[in-house]
């Protein structure tokens, strides 16, 4: 395992750094070798940091536990993903506080091109259950290379998890500790099964206990892992919603299923359709159609590549085309994952083409040729 890896699980390890300093550090030095290179004096200086911290970052006890933990990585055989590599999930990288270091172990593939997390509350009711069940079978049927994300909770991800399984896709769980351990586990056989089929996931290093907030934190990696967060069932307060609000505030789209008036755990879904920060769906059509998946997987009327591009079109606005000519309605995700620009690039490259009234915008941040 190279050094950077070393050095910057390193980073997460410095107590009182979180990922905005961690950030912060990097960006004034260059790399997290070069953090722990520097003399305290000069980390003093850097804003934000100060002499408590400073003497955290060089305390040596961290190091010591960053080769610990790739003793452990390399005898478990984890896969480290570090934000800003190739690996790293796309989806995930364009989120403002995404971790700088995951763990992951199993086959599945973290940026397929279908993502849905689907999350819920821990006492599922036979409606929740039976509604995963039937969502999970027929996206099965109509998508079966889909992505399935969430938590290895009790409840309805716990049946997510099984539904995907049974059905074939592969689903990947975001732990709330280390992957020396499976919490709760009464969950172990079907953590294993998703090692082959799918896989297990977490920003915590080992020896991490599955405390109340890490469960809250793990949110954001559900979040942001995915296109859209489905949430099956839930009371007015709890952590499935904690993760719609997380989507919605990275852009994603957020589904949720109704359910009868004075149910308690339906009471969170109609209250998120009701204020419409989630969208109604009864069926996996109506996931499939309301992200246009088919539209982006169809075979649009073939175009002359002259009369597509301008002569003043940059390599860029030429490359944002293509995309969408090959690939019909794409969701902006999608086109990302095309073209290998950021979100931030893409935002400016589709204005600009929209403004030239060449491409058309669409709800839920998609876009096609005119």
């Amino acid at each position: 395992m190279n050094d950077t890896i070393l050095y910057t699980i390193a980073l997460t390890m410095v107590n009182g750094v979180g990922g905005v300093l961690s950030r912060q550090l990097l960006q004034a030095l260059g790399d997290a070798r070069a953090v722990f290179q520097e003399k305290k004096q000069l980390l003093e200086r850097i804003p934000g940091i100060g002499s408590v911290l400073a003497a955290e970052i060089t305390n040596p006890e961290v190091l010591r536990r960053a080769e610990q933990e790739v003793r452990f990585i390399d005898d478990a055989g984890i896969t480290v993903l570090v934000c800003g590599d190739e690996a790293y999930p796309f989806r995930l990288r364009e989120c403002p506080d995404a971790p700088l270091v995951l763990y992951y172990k199993g086959k599945g593939n973290l940026n397929a091109r279908h993502a849905v997390s689907v999350v819920g509350t821990r006492h599922a009711t036979r409606y929740g259950q039976e509604m995963t069940a039937a969502l999970l079978d027929d996206l099965a049927a109509l998508y079966p290379d889909t992505l399935i994300v969430s938590g290895l909770a009790y409840g309805i991800d716990i049946a997510a998890h099984r539904q995907a399984l049974a059905g074939g896709l592969p689903t990947v769980g975001v732990l709330a500790h280390g992957l020396d351990r499976i919490y709760p586990p009464a969950h172990r056989q079907t953590a294993i099964a998703m090692l082959e089929q799918g896989g297990l996931l977490t920003d915590f290093p080992s020896g991490t206990n599955p405390d109340r907030p890490n469960f809250l934190k793990r949110n954001r990696i559900i979040a942001g892992l995915t296109e859209a967060t489905l949430v099956v069932e839930s009371a007015e307060k709890g952590g499935s919603l904690v993760t719609a609000g997380l989507a919605l505030s990275y852009g994603r789209d957020v589904f949720a299923c109704p359910g009868r008036i004075g149910d308690l755990y339906s009471a969170g879904c109609n209250q998120l359709i009701r204020r419409q920060g989630a969208a109604l769906i009864t069926s996996a059509r109506d996931l499939v159609d309301a992200l246009g998946w088919q539209q982006q997987d169809a075979s649009p009327a073939a175009r002359q590549t002259e009369l597509l591009f301008a002569e003043t079109d940059s390599p860029e606005i030429q490359r944002v085309l293509e995309a969408l000519q090959g690939g019909g309605e794409l969701h902006i995700d999608q086109l990302s994952l095309q073209t290998g620009f950021t979100i931030q690039q893409l935002t400016a490259l589709l204005f600009e083409l929209e403004m030239d009234g060449r491409i058309a915008s669409l709800p839920g941040n998609r876009y096609h040729l005119r």
